[in-house]
């Protein structure tokens, strides 16, 4: 088993333009699971940077509101809303919200660096 406590994880600043708190990666957690679970925080007001990754993505929103942008579709998002994000797909995330935007993401298989391509 492997525990992790939110007040002990570092928020880290995403190369898109969000905040992140790893939870659970291959790299972090014992039992070798193939997929990365976080969570983002982003400010009201904001956007994440054009980007797609080649892993899938699964977006579940804590708290807040967006819009998400997936290639071609537009997903308005509240809390409690979930949405798939097929590989490859461009996208980004932006908080229309008055209060930061906080959602997980399972990303399958885990992400890494070279899975993500900034596109601006």
């Amino acid at each position: 088993m492997s525990l992790r406590k939110n007040s002990e994880i570092k928020l880290i600043q995403g190369n898109e333009g969000t905040k992140i708190k790893q939870y659970f990666h291959p790299h972090n957690t014992l039992n070798g699971i193939n997929y990365s679970l976080a969570q983002f925080i982003l400010e009201s007001g904001k956007k994440s940077k054009l980007h797609k990754m080649s892993s899938t993505e699964i977006f579940y929103i804590l708290d807040g509101s967006g819009v998400l942008h997936v290639n071609d579709e537009i997903f308005h998002l509240e809390k409690d809303d979930s949405v798939y994000v097929p590989p490859n797909s461009k996208q980004f995330i932006e908080n229309v919200g008055t209060s930061d935007l906080k959602f997980l993401c399972i990303v399958e298989p885990a992400w890494k660096a070279d899975d993500e391509v900034l596109l601006e």
